[in-house]
């Protein structure tokens, strides 16, 4: 396993961090909340760019990197499910044109002449009321169902632009072409490095925006971050990030090598950025003096992305208890 980025993903990482200032600046993502605009346009630039096509796991670190890269930016897009969570679960999906969304509980299957009937109410399911193709995970596989196949109602949550959206399976009928069993355990691990990096993004532009505001805002004639109490809280954000994006990375490089520890390293990515946001949110807030969770402030955007990420797909703590777990089970 190689620890460092190469020439060609440091390019990549840099490209990430130029398009997104330039297209999903915060601008954008109050216009899509206070004006309800759409953000398609910005899932074509993505599309454009290629970012869609990272779908083999053989460009697990790559994906990473886009996703960290989005997750900084409070990306408004159905990107991440659609390529960490949809097409892990879809054989062959090559680049994903259309959002998709994966669906791991909640739906029963029952055989139908030649075919299944689904029938459930999945909750939670990200992107679930704008994927035009769901992933559906049951005990008799993974079906591939159109979006107009089922009902899908968005739930409100305190992230205003990532959307959580409750999906009702009523007697849909699959046929056995649109069923797979492909390995489910491999592809949620794809979705967890996922979600663990795209905290890890967040997490990194509230340290950033802190920082920022550290250097400049005065009390007593003096810059507060030169306080050092304010600088033992900085060390403990930045240290906190650089863990979770280790392993973060880690992750991602066990699933592009196939090796036989990434099903720890997928929870362990999870759980080390449920317990990074904890920490960065904390202090994040404390160091703005509470400013950063008002709407004027763009800190409020990466404060809930990073608390949103930590609750979807399981919490570090219930991904410690996995990793002990699987501990105990090694060397008993």
């Amino acid at each position: 396993m190689l620890f460092e980025f190469d020439a060609d993903q440091r390019l990549l990482r840099d490209t990430v961090r130029e398009v997104t200032a330039r297209e999903c600046p915060p601008a954008l993502i109050r216009d899509i909340v206070d004006k309800d605009l759409d953000a398609g346009q910005l899932w074509q630039t993505y599309v454009g760019l290629g970012w869609t096509e990272l779908t083999d796991p053989d460009l697990a670190v790559e994906l990473a990197i886009v996703l960290e890269g989005l997750g900084r930016a409070t990306d408004p897009t159905p990107f991440l499910a659609s390529v960490s969570q949809f097409a892990p679960l879809v054989p062959d999906a090559g680049a994903i044109d259309r959002p998709g969304t994966a669906v791991y509980s909640g739906v029963v299957p029952s055989r139908d002449g030649a075919g299944w009937r689904l029938n459930g109410t999945a909750r939670h399911v990200l992107d679930g009321d704008r994927a035009e193709q769901f992933a559906v995970v049951t005990s008799a596989g993974v079906f591939v169902v159109p979006a107009s196949a089922v009902t899908a109602r968005r739930t409100a949550i305190f992230d205003p632009v990532l959307h959580v959206a409750e999906v009702t399976f009523a007697d849909v009928w699959v046929g056995n072409a649109d069923r797979s069993s492909i390995d489910t355990e491999r592809a949620r691990q794809h979705a967890l490095t996922g979600m663990a990096v795209t905290t890890v993004g967040a997490c990194q532009r509230i340290l950033d925006l802190v920082l920022e505001h550290v250097r400049t805002r005065k009390q007593f004639d003096a810059v507060i971050g030169s306080f050092q109490a304010v600088k033992h809280k900085a060390a403990d954000m930045h240290i906190a990030v650089e863990r979770a994006r280790a392993l973060g990375y880690f992750a991602a490089l066990c699933l592009a090598s196939d090796d036989p520890r990434r099903r720890l390293a997928a929870s362990m990515a999870k759980a080390s950025a449920g317990e990074c946001q904890s920490v960065v949110f904390r202090h994040g807030v404390q160091l703005f003096g509470a400013m950063g969770f008002t709407w004027e402030n763009d800190l409020q955007f990466a404060l809930k992305r990073a608390k949103a990420g930590e609750l979807l797909l399981g919490g570090a703590a219930e991904h410690r208890a996995l990793i002990s777990e699987e501990y105990r089970a090694a060397h008993v």
